[in-house]
């Protein structure tokens, strides 16, 4: 399948998970925490989920797995009845759908995903390992420090400054990638100096605008000088 990463905002969406098992919860638990509105079918759900909002509906007909497909955003099958996880996403087919049985009969994978500060990070092995992806995640946890949350903050606060300053947005890419090379900032981030770094990016850019400006007057006399 032509699998690709995109991020969807399920904020308000209609989630029907067909289960209420480990990865139901799982699921059904995300996309709680992200503001969706969810019903799963099953037995029975968490207290925790119930607080957030989750329904349970305990009727397994298929009127009822039709009236909650057709409510759906989003369907996900993650039940242990291989007939009932088949029909549903065989009435789904016009839905996003995510088979956590089989994910390559779906349209739509839930990977991995976590928080690093404001950086999410996703890993998805097209379900050929969801072992290997927890393992992996723990790799990436080890690796990212805090002076790459840090430049993250900065650059976000340095693109703001930039693109009020700059329509060219080569400009501020070249103005990025010399504040992300720039040895005293590094040093300062890896003090936890936010506050002093931002202070410097705003003297680089306001030195350089400035310089820019001279360049472009001294150009500018020239041409007089010559006419």
């Amino acid at each position: 399948m032509g699998w690709t990463s995109l991020f969807l905002d399920v904020n308000g969406k209609n989630v029907f998970i067909l289960g209420t098992g480990e990865v139901a919860h799982r699921r059904a638990d995300r996309f709680l925490e992200n503001g969706s509105k969810v019903i799963l079918s099953g037995n029975k759900i968490s207290k925790d989920l119930s607080d957030k909002g989750a329904i349970l509906e305990e009727d397994g007909s298929k009127e009822t797995y039709k009236k909650l497909v057709e409510w759906a955003d989003i369907v996900v099958v993650a039940s242990g009845d291989k007939t009932n996880n088949d029909y549903v996403s065989l009435i789904s087919k016009d839905k996003l759908l995510n088979r956590a049985d089989f994910p390559e009969k779906g349209n739509l994978a839930v990977p991995t995903s976590f928080y690093i500060d404001d950086v999410q990070i996703s890993i998805f092995t097209n379900g050929k390992s969801p072992l290997m992806a927890r393992e992996l995640r723990k790799k990436i946890q080890n690796i990212v420090s805090d002076e790459d949350i840090l430049q993250i903050k900065l650059q976000d606060f340095s693109r703001k400054i930039l693109k009020e300053k700059f329509d060219n947005q080569k400009v501020r890419k070249e103005y990025l990638y010399k504040i992300l090379n720039n040895s005293n900032i590094s040093k300062l981030l890896k003090e936890g100096k936010l506050k002093e770094a931002k202070n410097y990016v705003e003297k680089i850019i306001n030195n350089n605008d400035n310089d820019n400006s001279n360049d472009h007057n001294n150009d500018h006399n020239n041409d007089n000088n010559n006419d």
